[in-house]
């Protein structure tokens, strides 16, 4: 019985993305000696295993061929679930999980939640750093309370004008770094986007634009200890590092322009990886996760993180001599060790039950 999974697609505009980096990280176990099932959710929420082999053009017209439907039983024990004999559903007894699901439910919480009702280890944080770190009005509240350097951040909503000038960064409130991100010049036009795109349908946020200011970004590695990669600038050709230029061109994110390591003084170089240890220690960071700076070549300020899977960021790791099996294989190591669902029933000792009276009577 093979106890291990990598995790990926899903009903996320980044399902594409998400199958490219779960063909990778299965690939790179197998070839590495670690036996692994490959296991692909559909945008419909469907289930199936699919052979470890497959290759990103076998999904172009949907499932590869030679795959099994699965289901997914959220109850300690069950997890995914194959057609037994008698149509007896009989569990495929995966116990710890590589999450390669970029964006949506793969990465905010909604699927770490579900393996956590099934009794599921799986690399990457927990429910609600998940979802924190999905969150961009909430993170960004947690960075400010906490004193560390951010933009104000607002949501987009007619009553809630900004206290700051435009234009302004809008940005889907949930999803990824860089999908549906666009410059605005001022509120009205906010609303206006806000109201057509199908992006910000669970809302947005506003935040200040700093024309000429620079990404600087860094990965937080949280096993065997807590890690900080080589520091990267990525190389724009337009206002905003967006989807397109960070996935799509030069072959995907490891092909993307960029210096690396970035040429930025060293003083500015350690406060980014103090700042680092303390957004991973506040937000839950585990696993993987690449953190996104904006740098003004004076100012220095946190601008959001990319939790697991985020790209694995593999290629700030190579340029510390971390190669790309030893990387997937710590995800799948610390998803061994486990951690708790972070739910207990200590205290529930029927004394509430044996005090309540008849329901009738608390229904007047």
């Amino acid at each position: 019985m093979t106890r291990h999974a990598v995790v990926f697609g899903g009903p996320s505009p980044e399902h594409d993305i998400s199958i490219l980096t779960g063909l990778m990280a299965a690939r790179t176990l197998v070839e590495s000696g670690t036996e692994v099932r490959a296991l692909y959710w559909t945008k419909t929420g469907d289930w199936y295993e699919v052979p470890v082999t497959s290759e990103a053009a076998d999904f172009l017209q949907g499932v590869p061929r030679g795959s099994d439907e699965l289901g997914f039983v959220a109850a300690p024990g069950a997890g995914w679930v194959a057609e037994g004999r008698l149509g007896k559903p009989k569990p495929l007894g995966v116990e710890a999980v590589l999450n390669a699901c970029h964006g949506g439910p793969g990465e905010d919480g909604a699927l770490q939640a579900a393996f956590d009702l099934a009794g599921i280890r799986s690399s990457g944080p927990a429910t609600w750093a998940a979802s924190l770190a999905m969150d961009k009005l909430a993170f960004g509240a947690v960075m400010e309370t906490a004193g560390l350097p951010t933009l104000p951040r607002r949501p987009i909503d007619q009553a809630v004008v900004p206290d700051f000038d435009g234009p302004y960064i809008a940005k889907p409130r949930f999803g990824g770094s860089s999908i549906g991100i666009e410059v605005v010049d001022d509120h009205a036009t906010a609303l206006a986007l806000a109201a057509s795109s199908p992006h910000y349908t669970a809302g947005g946020v506003l935040e200040p634009y700093l024309d000429g200011a620079d990404d600087l970004n860094v990965s937080i590695r949280t096993w065997p200890e807590l890690q900080i990669s080589p520091i990267e600038r990525p190389l724009r050709g337009g206002a905003l590092y967006d989807y397109k230029e960070k996935y799509l061109s030069g072959g995907g994110l490891e092909g993307s322009r960029r210096e690396l390591p970035a040429n930025i003084a060293e003083e500015t170089a350690e406060r980014i990886r103090d700042l680092a240890t303390t957004v991973a220690r506040l937000t839950g960071t585990r696993g993987v996760a690449r953190l996104d700076f904006l740098w003004t070549g004076e100012d220095l300020y946190v601008n959001e993180i990319n939790n697991p899977p985020g790209s694995l960021s593999h290629y700030l790791w190579a340029e510390a001599g971390v190669t790309t099996p030893e990387l997937v294989r710590g995800l799948l190591e610390e998803a061994e060790r486990g951690r708790g669902p972070g739910w207990t029933a200590v205290g529930a000792d029927g004394t509430a039950l044996r005090d309540a009276g008849s329901i009738a009577a608390k229904l007047g």
